[in-house]
């Protein structure tokens, strides 16, 4: 028996596909695995400059990968990556609802020059992201804004910077641990972050207790300092990926990990990432996360520094 479809019923096929072109936000299915239908969101990535050997804080690589993936995954969103360090224009950051940085901190951050200007756009609202060393920044004006805009910073003589291997088995509830699951990778994860009192206003979203080995250096800037052997002596768990809501609305997000171009294929911390960066933009995050495809070994050569 053939079946055909009839009039009234093919009418409001033909309407519901009208509506969902032309009317913005309309769905005629629903799909509670998905995103509502958001408005257009416009994430600026701002990579830093080569400064470390092959596969090492490859921050170029890094954003564009990144903005590719939420660009394939989450409807709505725009990204635009500044590959060659910290825009020239202003006007790069019209209409952004989040910034997310990605390269080498400390007395050469990328923000430095530009703390009011930052500050500016935090006091709109506007979300912003720093991964890895761009989450150390000098203690002093610059630390403060990093307490207020993220939570938390790397703070030299205070936090440190080993190389080890990073067990997350659990996590908060939270918009951006949607669907992480437990994850073991190793990275340069910095740890005794710079966190605000009491963590007032700030979620820890990766926490784990490093071994005794991470603190095998001498004293230093970032190798090693009292405060922190105390800390693990006690088994004390460390924070490495955090974010804060901020009294303004923004919101901040930071991580240590992020010094191995590798860590990207691992799905669990890529889907972290992407959760967060959605999140500072305002972007409902799915029930299970943003999910999205392993970068192929050809797709992880793309747009590394040269060597």
């Amino acid at each position: 028996m053939r079946t055909f479809v009839s009039l009234p019923l093919f009418g409001l096929l033909c309407l519901g596909s009208l509506l969902m072109a032309f009317v913005p936000g309309c769905r005629f299915f629903s799909d509670s695995n998905r995103f509502s239908a958001p408005a257009s969101k416009r994430v600026v990535f701002i990579a830093g400059s080569c400064s470390h050997g092959a596969g090492q804080h490859e921050h170029k690589a890094g954003c564009i990968l990144l903005a590719k993936r939420l660009r394939e995954n989450v409807p709505g969103i725009e990204t635009e990556v500044f590959t060659e360090g910290w825009p020239a224009k202003s006007s790069a950051f019209k209409g952004a609802d989040a910034v997310v940085i990605y390269g080498d901190g400390g007395e050469g951050h990328l923000v430095n020059a530009h703390l009011d200007a930052m500050n500016a756009l935090m006091k709109n609202g506007v979300g912003l992201a720093c991964i890895h060393y761009a989450v150390e920044v000098p203690k002093g004006n610059a630390g403060n804004y990093f307490l207020d805009w993220l939570g938390g910073y790397f703070e030299t003589f205070w936090s440190v910077n080993p190389v080890w291997t990073a067990d997350y088995g659990t996590f908060p509830t939270h918009a951006i641990t949607r669907g992480v699951k437990p994850f073991t990778i190793n990275d340069e994860w910095y740890y005794h972050m710079r966190f605000r009192n009491n963590l007032e206003g700030v979620t820890p979203l990766l926490t784990t207790v490093p071994p005794a080995s991470t603190l095998d250096r001498k004293d230093g800037p970032h190798e090693g300092n009292d405060a922190v052997r105390a800390e693990i002596a006690a088994g004390k768990p460390q924070h490495t990926a955090w974010c804060r809501e901020r009294p303004d609305g923004g919101r901040g997000f930071g991580i240590t990990g992020g010094h191995y171009h590798r860590v990207w294929t691992d799905d669990n911390l890529r889907k972290l990432v992407l959760n967060a960066i959605a999140w500072i933009a305002k972007v409902e995050v799915p029930a299970e996360g943003i999910s999205s495809s392993t970068p192929s070994k050809e797709e992880m050569g793309e747009n590394q520094c040269p060597h």
